[in-house]
């Protein structure tokens, strides 16, 4: 738990609006002098109210490019023991991943809980997703969704896919977190 990191997820009606609002706003300020990428929305799987506008598909993607994915599930909460033992295999999964080049997780008490990913391609992502990678663990995301299917964790899970436009700033003292072909 890093109690004083926030990450912020946000929208906006166009890029000059997001450069005003960081160089303008107290807030936008403060987070200005941190690490952020910005993004094209590409795919939405799953269902979160605050996200029913976006499509389910959008614009398709090379195999080859890099990929931003980011989840955002609302808890059952008498469903979190289950979650963290099912979950936790997935999340090193992700983090020891050799073409994931950044993965975090955040919470929101008492319910949600979020991750964010960066990957050299989406070839690499879903492979992960559905089980083709190599070792021990290449099974674990697929195992743990067919134990969400039997029985859910979350009254609400959606997953997010994003092509990465731009990169600005550095988190924990590095930059480039994006490869860029």
């Amino acid at each position: 738990m890093q109690l004083r990191r926030i990450a912020v997820f946000a929208e906006w009606e166009d890029e000059s609006a997001l450069v005003d609002f960081l160089a303008e706003h107290p807030f936008g300020r403060k987070l200005s002098a941190g690490w952020h990428v910005r993004l094209e929305f590409l795919r939405r799987w799953g269902e979160v109210r605050e996200f029913s506008q976006l499509p389910n598909v959008g614009e398709r993607m090379r195999q080859e490019e890099p990929v931003v994915a980011v989840t955002l599930a609302r808890m059952r909460l008498f469903e979190l023991p289950r979650f963290i033992r099912w979950g936790r295999p997935v999340e090193c999964q992700i983090r020891d991943h050799p073409e994931a080049t950044l993965a975090m997780a955040a919470i929101r008490l008492p319910r949600t809980v979020s991750t964010f990913s960066i990957w050299t391609s989406t070839r690499a992502m879903t492979g992960m997703v559905f089980g083709n990678d190599d070792g021990a663990s290449a099974r674990r995301h697929t195992e743990a969704m067919t134990e969400r299917e039997r029985r859910d964790f979350h009254h609400e899970f959606t997953t997010l896919r994003f092509r990465p436009l731009s990169e600005h700033g550095s988190w924990n003292g590095h930059s480039h977190y994006i490869p860029w072909p």
